[in-house]
């Protein structure tokens, strides 16, 4: 039986940078050489899902309150021009990631993307980011 492979897809991560103090840095390396985490990545990391979990429960009733799509979700040319057809207006609200394919063009996304709301990240092409710059919160 193979082990799940646990580390995130790149598409389903996305760096971030942060900028510590001398001594909080030398605290993370000193953790690291003891052996108590395998790099500065593991610790951070760690330490962010604990404080999410001491958070979990303002985290869910957030997500319900907002009516907050959670995960991954992805628009495809298709998705929008059936939003076209039937009449309606997209309120795009997700916790994670949305993505919007490549061949959806300015004129489609205009037309049914009412507004767009994500915390986490929006993957878009540059053009349809701009195009929508005024519906992005």
């Amino acid at each position: 039986m193979n082990a799940p492979d646990l580390k995130p897809k790149l598409s389903e991560s996305e760096k971030i940078t942060i900028n510590l103090g001398l001594i909080d840095l030398g605290q993370i390396d000193l953790l690291v050489n003891e052996g108590f985490y395998s790099n500065r990545t593991d610790l951070i990391r760690t330490a962010i899902r604990n404080q999410l979990n001491r958070h979990a429960d303002v985290v869910r009733q957030t997500v319900a309150r907002k009516s907050l799509v959670l995960g991954m979700h992805h628009y495809s040319r298709a998705d929008l021009e059936a939003a076209r057809e039937a009449g309606v207006r997209l309120q795009i609200q997700v916790l994670g990631m949305a993505s919007i394919a490549s061949d959806v063009s300015e004129e489609l996304a205009l037309a049914t993307i009412e507004s767009i709301f994500v915390l986490g990240a929006l993957h878009a092409s540059p053009s349809l980011k701009t195009a929508l710059a005024g519906r992005i919160q």
